[in-house]
């Protein structure tokens, strides 16, 4: 009865005049698709170093005397940095350069002898058997006095080494030994950070050394653009750098190539250890690029709102791609050239409502 009763009173309003609430079709900006030339900000978490970094250590044992420079300090190639004590070393060049002098004065009476040997050789005086006997013991004495002066060269490097110099231009890393630590070759003493130019270190995965930094076509790294380094404040290094190295081989734990970018450090701002952020500007030509608030997620899956032909919502799966500005994305499949779809109030779409669009 109640479903009789029911259409009894739909006929009756309509017979009356009273016509029935329509759906109204709801109103949302909405975008024509297009292809564009952009520039991808892709970025890469990056680690600089010094392209001089040098580990000091010292090449010979004995007692650390001084300590002529303090961490953080810029020094210049060749300043005085540790003293090792000497004393041993000394002594060693006074015995090896006695032992030359000695061996240098046996070297001339072994020629002397020799060469009046070759005079009475010559007159007959002597037998062949003793003239080969003094140019054998000549022989003999220029080899030692040879030796001689090799140990005494040795011993005057080994005493050079107990005053070590920095090898470049460069800031001290941190000092770990003190005054009177026993030290030796393989004694780790710091670092002298050469920094005029420095290295920043990254790396990219596999693929996106195949999509965008291929070498083919004879592109080289010269083509590539200036790149950019962000530290972790935010604050963007004022100074631009260049892509000089990527790695040939691709490491089996990760998958990643190493690279490294060249930047010019006059002022002496950046140091080894900073990390940050390196932004390689890449063009990319004919892409179809819409708002990020037009992608609707849904679990696993990317959607779009196109506005159909009898203007109704149809929901699209489509494949992004973030360009870096925060705010588009670029569309890698899924849409093509003509497409209108659902930008502002994507959200709120339901697949096959009718939609208003005047952009």
């Amino acid at each position: 009865m109640k479903k009789v009763f029911a259409f009894i009173a739909v006929v009756l309003l309509t017979a009356c005049g009273t016509e029935l609430p329509q759906v109204q079709p709801s109103s949302y900006e909405t975008l024509e698709i297009t292809r564009s030339d952009i520039v991808f900000p892709m970025k890469f978490s990056a680690k600089m170093k010094g392209q001089e970094d040098v580990t000091i250590m010292p090449q010979v044992s004995g007692q650390l005397m001084q300590i002529c420079v303090r961490e953080g300090e810029l020094v210049k190639k060749g300043t005085v940095m540790f003293v090792i004590d000497s004393r041993n070393a000394q002594l060693e060049l006074e015995a090896a350069e006695a032992n030359l002098l000695a061996a240098q004065a046996s070297e001339s009476s072994a020629l002397l002898e020799y060469d009046g040997n070759k005079n009475l050789f010559a007159k007959g005086i002597i037998s062949q058997f003793l003239l080969d006997n003094s140019k054998n013991a000549y022989d003999r004495a220029k080899a030692a006095s040879a030796q001689a002066k090799a140990a005494a060269d040795r011993a005057r490097v080994n005493l050079s080494f107990c005053t070590i110099t920095a090898p470049v231009t460069g800031y001290i890393g941190s000092i770990d030994v003190t005054v009177g630590t026993q030290v030796g070759p393989g004694t780790y003493l710091t670092m002298v950070s050469g920094n005029a130019n420095m290295y920043a270190e990254f790396s990219i995965n596999e693929s996106f050394l195949e999509n965008r930094i291929t070498m083919s076509n004879n592109k080289t790294l010269n083509d590539f653009p200036n790149v950019t380094f962000v530290m972790k404040n935010g604050t963007e290094y004022p100074l631009k750098g260049r892509i000089t190295s990527v790695s040939g081989t691709v490491d089996r734990v990760t998958g990643t190539i190493a690279c490294k970018a060249t930047f010019p450090n006059p002022e002496g701002v950046l140091y080894s250890g900073i990390q940050g952020t390196l932004v390689i500007p890449l063009a990319e030509h004919d892409v179809i690029v819409i708002p990020q608030a037009a992608v609707v997620r849904l679990q696993d899956k990317s959607l779009v709102y196109k506005v159909l032909a009898d203007s109704t919502a149809g929901a699209t799966q489509v494949k992004t791609e973030s360009i870096g500005n925060g705010k588009d994305v670029a569309v890698l499949s899924g849409l093509e050239v003509g497409d209108r779809i659902v930008t502002v109030g994507a959200n709120n779409v339901r697949d096959g409502e009718r939609v208003i669009f005047g952009n």
